[in-house]
C-alpha cells in the first residue's frame, strides 16, 4: 500500500479520538530542488524516522527540462544522491509531483498543451513519483478565463488516465499513485502583489470540485483510480506575500474542516503555509490539513542563514560584501525570475534580497552564484571563525555548536539553518 494512503486512513481514524491540542496525524512536503533543503529535510525526517515527502513543480522539472534543466528522472536521482550522501535510505523518500498540468505551456492551444501535460505526468510517474497533484485549473492559449470547473476535472482525468498507463506499464511498477485535486489561489509561484486578505474556500465550492471530479473519473471508468485520491487543495485562508504573512484563523475555516469529516477517505492539503507559527501549523494538522506543503520558506531560511555567514565572514576575514553583492547582481543582471512579481522603486533592492516570496531561490542554481557561494563556504572552513562571532550572527546554531550536537563547519552551519524551517512542521505532524 502506498505509505501516504495508510496515512490518510490513520488520520481519518486518530482525528475522531484525538485529545484536544494534541498533534494530529500529517506529512510536510517540501517542494525544493535545491540540494541544501533537501538535504536538511532527509536528515530532519530521517533523525525523526519519518518519510520524507519531496515535491517538484511542473515548471520546475518536466520533460523539457523545467527552469532547473532537470527531467522528472533526473530529479529523482537528484534526490537519491542527496540522500546517499546524507546515508539516508531510498525506502523513506517519497517523491511527487505538484500542480501538474498545461501550466508550463499555457501559451500555447489546449489541445497541444495538455499533449505535453499527459507526456510529462507519464514520466513523472515512470521516474518513480507516487503522489501527483493533478492541476489543470489553469486557461491556454485558446481557452476561456476562468477555464469551466467542468473542463478543468475533464482534463484532470486525461492526465490520471495517462499516469494510470504509465504505472501499467512501468517494470517493476510498485506503489500504485495517488493523487490530490484542486487548486488553491493564487496560482502557483505565489503572490504577485500586497495581499490583505486571502478568501476561505467556501464548503459549497469544496463539495462542487470533489462532485465534478467524482462524476468524471467515473464515466471514464476510473474508479480504481479514484480509491487513490487523497486529497483535495482548497484555500484555508494562509498566504504570504513579499513582507507580510496572512496567518491561518481556525475560525475561518471551520466550516471548510467540518465539510472534509464527512469524507470517509479524505483531507485537505494545504499550499503557502510557509511562514506560519508553529501553533498554526499544528492546528492546520488538526482541522485535516493533513499535508502541509512549504517551499520558499525553507530557502529563504537558507537565504538567511548565508545572509548571516557572509557577515561572520566580513567581521572575521574582512573584506566587503563580495558575497550578496555577487548574488544580487545576478538577479539584476537576469530579472526573468522577479521581474513580473517586484515593483520597480525605493523597495527593489529590499524585495530581491528579503521578499517572502523569495524569487532569489531561482538564481540558487545559476554558475557565478554557485561559485560565491562554495568559495564563502570555503573561506570559512579554512579559517573557523570563533564562536562569539557564531553567536552574534546564528545564535541557535551557537547553541548546537556549544552542546555538541553541531561541527563548526559552514556547511553544518548553513544545513542547520535551513533545517529549523523544516523543524515545526515535524512537530506539528504526529507519525
Amino acid at each position: 500500500m502506498n505509505p501516504l494512503l495508510d496515512l490518510v486512513r490513520r488520520h481519518k481514524q486518530s482525528s475522531r479520538h484525538a485529545p484536544p491540542g494534541t498533534p494530529a496525524i500529517g506529512i510536510p512536503s517540501v517542494c525544493s530542488a535545491h540540494p541544501v533543503a533537501i538535504a536538511a529535510a532527509l536528515r530532519e525526517c530521517a533523525a525523526r524516522e519519518r518519510p520524507a515527502l519531496i515535491e517538484a513543480t511542473c515548471n520546475q522539472v518536466n520533460q523539457d527540462g523545467g527552469y532547473t534543466g532537470m527531467t522528472p528522472h533526473d530529479f529523482r536521482r537528484h534526490v537519491f544522491d542527496i540522500a546517499a550522501r546524507e546515508r539516508v535510505s531510498p525506502d523513506a523518500i517519497l517523491l511527487g509531483g505538484d500542480h501538474l498540468g498545461p501550466n508550463a505551456w499555457r501559451r500555447l492551444p489546449a489541445a497541444h498543451a495538455m499533449d505535453k501535460a499527459e507526456t510529462m505526468v507519464a514520466q513523472y510517474v515512470a521516474a518513480g513519483f507516487r503522489k501527483l497533484h493533478l492541476d489543470c485549473s489553469m486557461s491556454c492559449a485558446d481557452d476561456p478565463q476562468p477555464l469551466p470547473e467542468a473542463e478543468i476535472a475533464a482534463r484532470a482525468v486525461r492526465l490520471c488516465r495517462a499516469a494510470e498507463a504509465a504505472w501499467a506499464a512501468g517494470a517493476p511498477r510498485g506503489d500504485a499513485p495517488v493523487y490530490v485535486i484542486g487548486t488553491e489561489v493564487p496560482v502557483p509561484g505565489g503572490a504577485h502583489e500586497t495581499l490583505d486578505a486571502v478568501a476561505v474556500t467556501t464548503p459549497e465550492a469544496a463539495g462542487s470540485t470533489l462532485a465534478l471530479h467524482r462524476d468524471a473519473f467515473a464515466r471514464a471508468g476510473l474508479d480504481d483510480a479514484w480509491s487513490r485520491v487523497i486529497a483535495m487543495v482548497v484555500q484555508p485562508g494562509v498566504e504570504f506575500d513579499h513582507h507580510k504573512v496572512i496567518d491561518y484563523d481556525a475560525g475561518n475555516a471551520r466550516e471548510l474542516s467540518a465539510f472534509i469529516e464527512t469524507e470517509p477517505a479524505l483531507v485537505f492539503e494545504a499550499h503557502s503555509t510557509d511562514y506560519q507559527t508553529p501553533d498554526n501549523l499544528e492546528q492546520l494538522v488538526r482541522d485535516h490539513f493533513a499535508i502541509l506543503k512549504v517551499g520558499p520558506g525553507v530557502t529563504f531560511a537558507m537565504r538567511e542563514t548565508l545572509w548571516s555567514l557572509a557577515a561572520i565572514e566580513r567581521e572575521w576575514l574582512g573584506g566587503d560584501d563580495g558575497f550578496i553583492a555577487t548574488v544580487l547582481g545576478v538577479m539584476r543582471n537576469e530579472p526573468a525570475h522577479w521581474r513580473d512579481y517586484y515593483p520597480a522603486g525605493a523597495r527593489l533592492e529590499l524585495d530581491l534580497a528579503y521578499s517572502l516570496s523569495d524569487r532569489i531561490r531561482y538564481y540558487w542554481a545559476h554558475p557565478v552564484v554557485q561559485r560565491a557561494c562554495a568559495d564563502l563556504l570555503a573561506r570559512l572552513d579554512a579559517s573557523p571563525p570563533p564562536l562569539t562571532l557564531v553567536s552574534q550572527h546564528l545564535p541557535r546554531q551557537y547553541e548546537a555548536v556549544r552542546e555538541g550536537r553541531l561541527a563548526l563547519r559552514a556547511g553544518a552551519l548553513l544545513q542547520d539553518g535551513t533545517a529549523a524551517a523544516v523543524r515545526p512542521y515535524l512537530h506539528a505532524c504526529a507519525a
